[in-house]
């Protein structure tokens, strides 16, 4: 028997990459449901071949549903997955809601997927368990075998995220302002708080008390609290005019020795990674590139002469799939071959 599913947030970018992805993983769903706003209620939506029609999320009952993968945003969420939780349906959201919540697993199935099934067998559990930031999971993917091998004392990155970590509203504006700019006209803004379009912005989410941005702020701490709370983090995010896709240039320090070599092998030999290591024109992984792709990418694998301990990476990753979507969907598959999550009779 296969699940009951439903997507909350189906008309948005993540939404619709859930969509597709549940499609094209042939996923156990004998019933897909997409759930958005009132204002999207009766919309028709394409799965797999055939059209589905919006339910309104304000009216639609749980019970019954054995899954929801959710990206509507924090503040829906806040409302409706409790409520769904409380019906019995486990809610795996894409939110920034329920992240740091100590009663939530925050996962990544390729780094600490064993949180799940601890978690299912609890019974106390929120059925609620958290898909982190985009840029911090293509991070942990990558930093996870060459903690296992040499152990990272600290973190400096730099992240290139892309527009549509926006959603939608982040692409029309790159568009718009480029297409504008090109006809002579004005660059009006709105999504973002300077031009983007031919430009960088190192600002992304709300300024925190400490000069940090919020966006910051949670790729550090989504990073202890996954990978291992011991670690010293710094990150400066910065929105650039690429529409799918995040790079991040990485700068680590090991508490002992690891060789370039040696790194290469454990991130090669890693599940969900991919590198493309070659030093020599195009040998390396761009945003281009890595759009609709599953992987993580890995490049520029070098020596930082500057810590007694030290290496430089590139990373990149489609944050729309990996980053999000993919990611959420890969947390139910994981439950299911540990036998955590049943479909309901």
């Amino acid at each position: 028997m296969g699940y009951r599913v439903a997507v909350v947030g189906a008309t948005g970018s993540v939404g619709r990459e859930m969509l597709d992805l549940l499609a094209e993983r042939k996923f156990p769903a004998d019933e897909v449901i997409p759930l958005a706003s009132p204002r999207s209620e009766g919309e028709p939506i394409d799965f797999n071949g055939r059209t589905l029609e919006v339910k309104n999320l304000a009216t639609f009952d749980f019970a019954g549903v054995d899954i929801a993968f959710s990206s509507p945003g924090a503040k829906v969420s806040k409302e409706y997955a409790p409520r769904a939780g409380a019906a019995g349906c486990l809610v795996i959201d894409n939110t920034s809601q329920f992240r740091m919540d100590d009663d939530v697993p925050l996962v990544v199935p390729e780094v600490n997927g064993d949180a799940l099934a601890g978690y299912m067998a609890g019974n106390d559990r929120r059925n609620i368990i958290a898909n982190p930031n985009c840029s911090t999971i293509q991070l942990v993917v990558a930093l996870k075998p060459l903690h296992d091998a040499a152990r990272i004392r600290r973190v400096s990155v730099a992240t290139y995220q892309s527009v549509s970590g926006a959603g939608k509203a982040g692409m029309d504006e790159l568009f718009e302002q480029t297409r504008n700019i090109y006809a002579g006209g004005g660059v009006d803004k709105a999504k973002f708080t300077k031009q983007i379009a031919f430009n960088v912005i190192p600002h992304i989410d709300a300024f925190m008390d400490d000069g940090s941005t919020k966006e910051e702020w949670k790729m550090v701490n989504e990073t202890k609290k996954i990978l291992d709370p011991a670690i010293g983090m710094i990150a400066t995010c910065v929105r650039v005019p690429v529409f799918i896709g995040h790079a991040e240039a990485v700068h680590l320090e090991f508490e002992g020795a690891l060789g370039e070599d040696e790194a290469r092998e454990a991130l090669a030999a890693a599940p969900g990674v991919s590198v493309i290591d070659y030093r020599a024109d195009e040998g390396y992984v761009t945003p281009v590139e890595c759009a609709g792709e599953d992987k993580v990418y890995v490049s520029r694998i070098r020596k930082d002469p500057s810590v007694p301990h030290g290496l430089a990476l590139w990373v990149v990753s489609d944050n729309l799939r990996k980053g999000a979507a993919l990611n959420t969907i890969q947390i139910a598959e994981a439950m299911i071959d540990q036998g955590a999550l049943k479909a309901a009779a």
